[in-house]
Formats: C-alpha cells, sequence, structure tokens
C-alpha cells in the first residue's frame, strides 16, 4: 500500500467518522418514558382515591410528580420485570390488547373513574393468576411511588423520623 493511499483512507474515514457523530444527536429528556404518561394519568387518580389534592393546579402537580417517580421506580426494576410491564402498559394503550384484557376496546381515557375501578376489581379477583398479577404491579407500582415522594407525606401527617438526621 502507498503512503499516499493509506492517509488518504486515514483522511476520509476520519471526516466520515466525524460526520456521523456529529449528526448523531441522541434524545435527552427529563421523563424518559412519557409514552405511557397519559395511561398513568388515568389510572393514578383510581389507585389514590382521596388522596390526591381536590384542587386543579395541585393535582396537577401531584400527578406529574407520581408519574415521574414511577419512571424512576420502572428504570430501577430487573429487566425481566420491565420488559413484563412494559408489555402491559402497551396492550393497555392498544385497543387490541384493551379487547383481549378488558373485552372492550373503549381506551382507557375515555372510561369514567367508576367503568376503570370496575375493571381493576375484575382484575384484583379474576381467575387467571396473570390478571391478579397485572394487577398488583400496577396498584404496587403506582402506590409505592406515590408515597415514596416526601412532598405527599404531609398530606398524611407523616413525618420524616427525625433520628436518622443526627
Amino acid at each position: 500500500m502507498k503512503r499516499r493511499t493509506f492517509l488518504t483512507g486515514a483522511f476520509t474515514g476520519t471526516a466520515a467518522l466525524a460526520l456521523g457523530v456529529s449528526l448523531y444527536t441522541p434524545e435527552v429528556s427529563d421523563s424518559p418514558d412519557d409514552t405511557h404518561r397519559l395511561l398513568f394519568s388515568v389510572l393514578i387518580p383510581v389507585f389514590m382515591d382521596g388522596a390526591l389534592p381536590e384542587v386543579a393546579n395541585y393535582r396537577e402537580a401531584f400527578l406529574n410528580r407520581t408519574i415521574n417517580a414511577i419512571n424512576q421506580t420502572i428504570s430501577v426494576l430487573p429487566t425481566e420485570q420491565q420488559q413484563e410491564l412494559s408489555q402491559l402498559l402497551s396492550m393497555l394503550e392498544s385497543r387490541f390488547g384493551l379487547l383481549i384484557l378488558t373485552s372492550s376496546i373503549t381506551p382507557l381515557m375515555l372510561r369514567t373513574p367508576a367503568e376503570l375501578n370496575d375493571m381493576l376489581e375484575q382484575w384484583r379477583h379474576h381467575f387467571l393468576d396473570m390478571m391478579q398479577t397485572a394487577y398488583i404491579g400496577l396498584r404496587e407500582l403506582i402506590v409505592s411511588s406515590y408515597y415514596a415522594c416526601p412532598e405527599h407525606w404531609g398530606r398524611l401527617h407523616y413525618a420524616k423520623p427525625t433520628f436518622l438526621d443526627a
């Protein structure tokens, strides 16, 4: 190989690599899983009935904070559980998945809280373990993420133990 050919090839390769790096811009967002935000904004009030504030601004802030906590909780789950949860959430967002899980193609966003509560109660007492697991998984994810936020403790009249601060 001639020296000139080697240098031209190295220059061309470096230029192509630099162009590829400059064109690639990964998406960076504060909440990595915005795809299920609408679904959780419908399910959280059903699971947390009475725990959310009635004032619209506070209610929305509590919902957003809980959804961010849910995303953090999902990110620390084992990969297998993340995949199962992602599969369940994707099915709840698709009409065919809803038909399989709830016997109705009406999107969850268009259902009343009473209808959603009935659906979840059917899952809770379903004869298939898979449906009961889906209910428990969603419930534990939402409830634990809600109570994991220290700003929600005030509504429970709960104060952080002070002996840990010393």
